[in-house]
């Protein structure tokens, strides 16, 4: 079973994910909830075995997307998987990228 990593920035998405839709419900509990079940999610893949996902070249060459409750993107490393960013389905996702190139760290 593959590691899974949560990259700062996927962290970061996931805050953000969860104060929206606290906002949007009036209900912190119906945020957070939102945020981990994407959480749990994201441990479900890394513990699948293959390659999931579509690969999107268009954004990075090593990177992967899943679409659940929006896009869960993610690359394969040896021995992990490497979730770098958790957009919530309502989001720009032109828009996003071009703000927040990917790095290869």
């Amino acid at each position: 079973m593959r590691r899974l990593v949560l990259l700062d920035s996927a962290l970061a998405n996931l805050v953000e994910i969860a104060r929206y839709i606290s906002k949007m419900s009036k209900n912190r509990a119906i945020g957070q909830r939102f945020a981990n079940d994407l959480r749990s999610k994201c441990t479900q893949l890394a513990a699948l075995p293959g390659t999931l996902g579509r690969p999107r070249p268009d954004i990075r060459s090593d990177l992967r997307s899943f679409s659940y409750k929006g896009y869960i993107f993610f690359r394969y490393l040896p021995d992990s998987f490497e979730v770098v960013n958790i957009l919530e389905g309502q989001r720009d996702l032109p828009t996003y990228v071009s703000e927040n190139p990917q790095t290869d760290d």
